[in-house]
C-alpha cells in the first residue's frame, strides 16, 4: 500500500480539529473533567469514535491522567498541561498531543518537545530503523538543555490496535526494526528536566479488556465485563464512562483486575518529579516520507 486508508487520513483531520478546540478550553481554575467531556463530545459530535479517553497530564505528570467519576480536580494558575486526543473512523485511528504552557514560564519546555517532533518527521522514510527517529528526537531535545523520556515511545498503529507491532524511541538505539511503507504510527517525543524516567502513580483511571479472560465472576462484576467487551472492545476505556447508577464501578473494577480481565494503565509521573511537555503526530509512511495526518488545518 502507497497511500494512507481513507479512514485514516479522516481520523486524523477529526483529531487534529478535536484537539486544537480541546486545547482552548484549557485555562486556571477550569474543571479537567469538563475538558476530558468536552473533547470526547466533539469527537462524536465531528462523526468519529473514541480510541481512547482523553488524556490531561499536568506538570510532572507524563501521560495516562483522565477524569474519574466525579472528578473536582482543576488547572493550576501555571504549568504545563499535556492534552493527548485518540480517535477511529472505522477502526483506523488518529493519535496527537499538545503542551499548553499556563502562564508562559516554561517557553523551554514547549520549544523541547516541538523540536523533537519535527526532527522525527523529518527523518522518517521506508526503510528507517526506529532508532535512528529516537536518536532524532534525543538530540533535537538536549539541545534545548533536557532530556528526553526514554521510558515513553511512539508506536505503530493498525485498526483496532493502538500499540501494534514497532515501537518509537525517544533516545537512539541500536539494532531496532525498520519502518516499512504502508505502515502506520504515531510519535511523540516528551522532555524532561528531571532523570527521563517514569514511575507508576498509585492510581489508575484508564484500563482495557483481555478478551481471552475466562475468569468466572459474581453476576454484577460479570456484567461490567460484558458491558465493557461490548462498548470498547480492544480500545482503552475509562472508568467514568461505565454506569454507576446500577453497580459500584470502583468495587467492580478492582475485581475485574484481580480477575485479570482488565488491564489498567497506571498514571505515569516522571521519575524525579521533572516537569514534563510532550507533541504528538500521526503518520503514514509513504515512498517519500511521512503523511502526516494530524496537522490542525
Amino acid at each position: 500500500m502507497s497511500s494512507p486508508h481513507p479512514d485514516f487520513i479522516k481520523a486524523g483531520r477529526l483529531a487534529a480539529r478535536v484537539l486544537k478546540e480541546t486545547a482552548q478550553q484549557v485555562t486556571p481554575g477550569m474543571k479537567v473533567l469538563e475538558v476530558c467531556t468536552f473533547a470526547e463530545k466533539k469527537t462524536l459530535e465531528y462523526g468519529g469514535g473514541i480510541a481512547f479517553p482523553l488524556n490531561v497530564s499536568i506538570n510532572e505528570e507524563a501521560a495516562h491522567y483522565t477524569s474519574p467519576h466525579g472528578d473536582k480536580r482543576t488547572f493550576p494558575d501555571k504549568g504545563l498541561v499535556k492534552v493527548d486526543v485518540g480517535t477511529h473512523v472505522n477502526g483506523h485511528i488518529a493519535d496527537t498531543a499538545v503542551t499548553i504552557d499556563l502562564d508562559g514560564s516554561y517557553e523551554k519546555f514547549i520549544a523541547a518537545a516541538q523540536a523533537g517532533l519535527d526532527a522525527a518527521i523529518e527523518v522518517v522514510r521506508p526503510g528507517i530503523p526506529v532508532g535512528e527517529v529516537g536518536a532524532a528526537i534525543e538530540q533535537a531535545i538536549k539541545k534545548h538543555g533536557l532530556r528526553p523520556i526514554h521510558q515513553l515511545s511512539g508506536h505503530q498503529m493498525k485498526p483496532w490496535n493502538l500499540h501494534a507491532g514497532n515501537n518509537v524511541p525517544n533516545v537512539r538505539t541500536r539494532r531496532s526494526p525498520k519502518m516499512r511503507l504502508g505502515e502506520t504510527y504515531a510519535v511523540e517525543p516528551f522532555a524532561t528536566d528531571g532523570n527521563g524516567t517514569i514511575k507508576s502513580g498509585s492510581n489508575s483511571y484508564i484500563f482495557s479488556n483481555v478478551i481471552s479472560n475466562r475468569s468466572k465472576l459474581d453476576s454484577l462484576t460479570n456484567q461490567v465485563r460484558k458491558a465493557a467487551r461490548q462498548k470498547f472492545g480492544t480500545l482503552p476505556w475509562a472508568s467514568r464512562w461505565l454506569d454507576s447508577s446500577k453497580v459500584d464501578v470502583p468495587n467492580a473494577v478492582r475485581t475485574l483486575l484481580r480477575a485479570g480481565a482488565i488491564k489498567a494503565y497506571p498514571v505515569l509521573i516522571e521519575g524525579k518529579d521533572g516537569m514534563v511537555s510532550q507533541f504528538e503526530h500521526s503518520f503514514f509512511v509513504a515512498e517519500d516520507g511521512p503523511i502526516v495526518t494530524t496537522l490542525s488545518q
